[in-house]
This record gives C-alpha cells, sequence and structure tokens, in this order.
C-alpha cells in the first residue's frame, strides 16, 4: 500500500480513535501501530478489562464499550477480558479505602449478566471473550513471586490512588499491590496491541446525572443500559447543561458538526437529541421515539401516564377515612420511609390532582380516580380500600 495512502487512512482512524480520550500514550506508538496495521493488512488486538463487581452496566461503564466498538468498526480485533480473578482483588482506582472482596461464585454470576448486556454495544461475533482466571488459576506461588518481582514498590506508590491514601496514613492492603501487575499480565497473555483504560478512572467513569459524583448505582445517580426507555429518556433530560458535550462525545455517536450545532443552540433541544440518541443506541428508533412522546406528553404538559398503577389503601391506615400524606407516599412506593416522603413534600415535589402540595403534615381522604405524583415519573390512582 502507497504510504500517502497510509497516512491518510490512519488520520481517519485517528479522528474516529481520539473522539472523548482523555490521554493517548504514547500518542507517537499508537499511529506507528495503526500504520503498520494499514501496511500488513493486519488488524490490532484491542484489550479491555472488565471487572464485573456488579450486575448492571451503565452509561459511565459503556463509555470505554463504545471506544471499543470504534476500533471494531475500523476493522480491528477487540478482547474483552473478564476479570474473574481481578474482580476478586478489587480495582483500587480512585478508592480511599480496601474493596471488600468477592467470592468467586458472585463475581461469575455478575459476568454473565455483563455479557448479556455487552452485546448491547459491541458485535459479539466479531469479539473474543476470555476470562484472567485461565491462566492466574495455574500460577503457583512461585511464579506469583516472579511476577511481583517485575515491579517496585516506589513504582506502585506513584499511582494516585496509592500515593493518596499512604500520605494520610491509611491503609493498604498487600493484595492491591498486585491488581495493576494482574493488568499487566493480562495484556501479555491476550497479545493485546493497545488496552482501553482509564487514569484514576477519568475514561470509563462518566459523572453521574447529578453532575457531582461519579456515575453509580450506589449514588443513584446513574443511566444503565437495560433500563426501560423511558426512564433512560427521563434520566438523561435530568443532565445538567454544563454535562451536555461529555455526554454527547461519551455517552453518543452523533457526528461532532451535529454535536456542536445542537450546543451552540437551545439546551432543551441539545438534550432532547441526546436522550434520543441514547435511547435509539440501546433500544432502537422506534422505542426512542415513543420514549419521546412520552416525556413530551408526561413531563412538559404535566399528563399523567396511561399505565399509572393503582393503589388501595387499607382501612388499618386510615384514621376516620384519613392518611397522613407521608404515610400515603410510602405506601404507594414513591419513598422509602417517610423522613423522605416528607423532603419530597416540602420541596414542592407531590401534587395531587394536579395541585401541588408543600404541607407536610396533610391529612389525605383518598377518592376513587385520586391522582398523587410525586417527583417528576412517579404515579398512582389512589382509591381507600372498604372494610370487610
Amino acid at each position: 500500500m502507497e504510504r500517502s495512502t497510509v497516512f491518510a487512512e490512519t488520520a481517519v482512524q485517528l479522528k474516529q480513535i481520539e473522539r472523548g480520550v482523555a490521554e493517548i500514550f504514547p500518542r507517537e506508538d499508537l499511529v506507528s501501530k495503526l500504520e503498520k496495521s494499514r501496511r500488513e493488512n493486519r488488524p490490532l488486538r484491542i484489550k479491555l478489562g472488565i471487572d464485573p463487581t456488579s450486575s448492571d452496566i451503565h452509561l459511565g461503564h459503556a463509555v470505554p464499550l463504545n471506544k471499543l466498538k470504534h476500533f471494531q468498526d475500523l476493522g480491528h480485533q477487540v478482547v474483552l477480558i473478564i476479570g474473574d480473578y481481578t474482580g476478586m482483588v478489587g480495582d483500587p482506582s480512585g478508592r480511599d479505602a480496601t474493596r471488600p472482596q468477592l467470592t468467586h461464585e458472585a463475581v461469575m454470576q455478575h459476568a454473565q449478566t455483563y455479557l448479556d448486556q455487552v452485546g448491547k454495544v459491541l458485535d459479539r461475533a466479531r469479539t473474543e471473550v476470555v476470562y484472567n482466571g485461565d491462566w492466574f488459576s495455574k500460577m503457583s506461588f512461585l511464579d506469583v513471586i516472579r511476577l511481583a518481582a517485575k515491579a517496585t514498590v516506589a513504582r506502585i506508590l506513584e499511582r494516585d490512588d496509592f500515593l493518596k491514601r499512604y500520605k494520610a496514613g491509611e491503609p493498604i492492603s498487600l493484595h492491591e499491590f498486585m491488581y495493576p501487575l494482574m493488568q499487566g499480565h493480562d495484556s501479555v497473555m491476550v497479545r493485546a496491541d493497545i488496552e482501553i483504560g482509564g487514569t484514576d478512572q477519568k475514561f470509563n467513569l462518566l459523572v453521574g446525572t447529578d453532575g457531582v459524583q461519579k456515575m453509580s448505582k450506589s449514588y443513584g445517580n446513574y443511566i444503565g443500559i437495560s433500563e426501560p426507555p423511558a426512564v433512560m429518556f427521563g434520566k438523561t433530560m435530568s443532565v445538567p447543561d454544563a454535562l451536555l458535550r461529555s455526554y454527547f462525545d461519551l455517552a453518543s455517536d452523533l457526528p461532532a458538526e451535529q454535536v456542536e450545532r445542537l450546543l451552540a443552540g437551545d439546551p432543551m433541544k441539545a438534550k432532547l437529541a441526546l436522550a434520543c440518541a441514547i435511547v435509539e443506541r440501546y433500544h432502537g428508533a422506534d422505542a426512542a421515539r415513543e420514549a419521546a412522546a412520552r416525556f413530551d406528553r408526561e413531563v412538559r404538559h404535566k399528563e399523567a401516564p396511561a399505565d399509572v398503577p393503582e393503589v388501595r389503601v387499607p382501612p388499618e391506615l386510615l384514621a376516620d377515612g384519613k392518611i397522613w400524606i407521608a404515610r400515603l407516599i410510602v405506601h404507594c412506593g414513591m419513598a422509602a420511609s417517610t423522613s423522605e416522603a416528607k423532603r419530597l413534600v416540602e420541596q414542592g415535589a407531590v401534587s395531587m390532582d394536579g395541585q401541588v402540595v408543600t404541607d407536610s403534615g396533610l391529612e389525605v381522604a383518598p377518592h376513587p380516580g385520586f391522582l398523587l405524583k410525586a417527583g417528576k415519573r412517579k404515579f398512582a390512582r389512589v382509591t381507600a380500600q372498604e372494610k370487610k
């Protein structure tokens, strides 16, 4: 292949690869490998390791998967390492304390759900999937010692997460030092040309929908890629305006020119386009259109959804035919506790038959067809159950 052609095709690949990437190091090696790949007509082996420490994949987890898809679309070989052994150690990145260790059984259960969801992003037929337990389980203690001899404590402490804990006098377990060594050994075992990962999780953990914490199920600010289209759409619409560019770059494949036009215009229109793009990616175009229409009806025009659940209030919860508003909200499954329900009321996030309620001490007399709403998307039609 002519040199000029190789350069031109490499430039096209780089433009796709670099989108939404925090760092490439060393960049010149990536360019060299891409050029060699084009000259020899040999796909590069692109490795990503995933530790299945929970059962769900959210948009943050999907960021590196999307980058793998870019490489896959460019004709390269994707190698997905399921960390059934590194998952038991626990990635120390960004942690201010040692992670709890999981059993192998728990990790493998999570792994199956991960693989089921990965197919929403990657072409599974063209994805090589391996488990690092295939080699780590066969290593003797002497093999581990030899692996450990390849790194120094000083080099390990250069990691920002370890260094912060060390300076603060926080405990660091010896097994955590093994994690980066295991990652490196993974790359050797699968003959990786390029590795996708994160520097203190800058790449693979998208900021959550609150704009403050990293995206996490434990923070309640995540968007799961298997969530229903309407839920995914609504959560995306709650993303702060300041994060739109990051979400477009990391969670969508909309052309850069279109993204720039959207960001230069009305933020609401940009957010609607983002929500449609994300839902379409994981559920299809029809689901995206329906989710957009539903959002328009239920949120923008304050209409109740067609499938509002009916909730009956048993006689034992009523006093003189009435029930405390906070207790009613909890009974309808809209809050986990009366304290949380009271906060919702006091914040003006609760309405009855379209009228906002702000008195957290209110006693309510349910009547047939009575519509209760809490937050943006929780509805219930409440009736009092008759005594038998």
